[in-house]
């Protein structure tokens, strides 16, 4: 009798084994491959408009005046005030970005990393304006962007950042994700606080970001970004940038070489 139980219960086992080797290869089956070169649609973030996720025209193109050229770039130096959809800043940060502001309206890169060979930091690298390329294996992700050979790594192991990580914040910060069917989903944490929310907004030592990634079509790859920072926002910021696979030939990111191009202007 004994022997006949051990075998049922030998039995059983091997059956609920097969099972989760079942599950797990089917989930892994179902998990998409996130891997290759994307070129950003829309780069500044927000819904994508008109042809490949271009903005609409300037007012020249439609009849009316440009706003007379400051010093800097008059998209970007907030010369037209903060545009609706930009992240709500309380007080304490809103006159951060006056100075800012008055920085930049006057010609100044002091608060443009990218002048500095720097990266924008999270979520504002995610824009990718140079494209990023993603390797994909089970454990982790790696994504790398061209524009001032940045790079962040997503951990899909279960790993928790230490104490360590978290007095140490970064550029990217410190990812962690999961999949929920098709969709990865990203928290970072451990984020500097001297990089930029958007574009053009300061946060705080608290931001964090959480991230919705999948393909929204075949060869199209949705990264929906939520932005907490209780300190400097209002409320949460939220923005979709959206990315196109490319194919060979123009699969291959570059070498930017900020540094040594800074150097040499000098």
């Amino acid at each position: 009798m004994k022997h006949i139980l051990a075998s049922l219960t030998a039995a059983l086992m091997l059956v609920a084994a097969g099972s989760a080797g079942a599950l797990r290869a089917q989930s892994a089956a179902s998990t998409p491959d996130f891997t290759g070169v994307y070129y950003p649609i829309n780069p500044f973030g927000g819904p994508a408009r008109g042809r490949a996720g271009a903005p609409p025209p300037p007012p020249a193109a439609r009849g009316g005046a440009l706003p007379p050229p400051t010093r800097s770039s008059p998209t970007a130096d907030g010369s037209q005030g903060r545009p609706a959809t930009a992240p709500k800043l309380r007080p304490e940060y809103i006159a951060r970005w006056e100075v800012m502001r008055k920085s930049r309206m006057g010609g100044s890169s002091e608060f443009d990393p990218s002048a500095k060979c720097l990266s924008a930091g999270m979520p504002s690298m995610m824009s990718m304006t140079y494209g990023m390329e993603v390797q994909q294996t089970k454990d982790r992700i790696t994504i790398y962007g061209e524009l001032n050979d940045v790079y962040r790594r997503i951990f899909l192991d279960g790993r928790t950042p230490s104490k360590k990580v978290l007095d140490d914040p970064t550029y990217a910060g410190y990812s962690t994700g999961h999949w929920e069917g098709d969709t990865l989903v990203v928290d970072t944490v451990a984020l500097r606080e001297d990089t930029l929310l958007d574009t053009f907004s300061p946060h705080s030592e608290q931001l964090t970001v959480h991230e919705r990634i999948r393909f929204a079509s075949p060869g199209v790859l949705e990264d929906r970004i939520t932005a907490r920072d209780p300190k400097a926002l209002v409320e949460p910021h939220d923005s979709v940038r959206t990315f196109r696979k490319a194919t060979p030939p123009n699969d291959e990111l570059r070498e930017f070489s900020c540094p040594e191009g800074l150097a040499s202007a000098k």
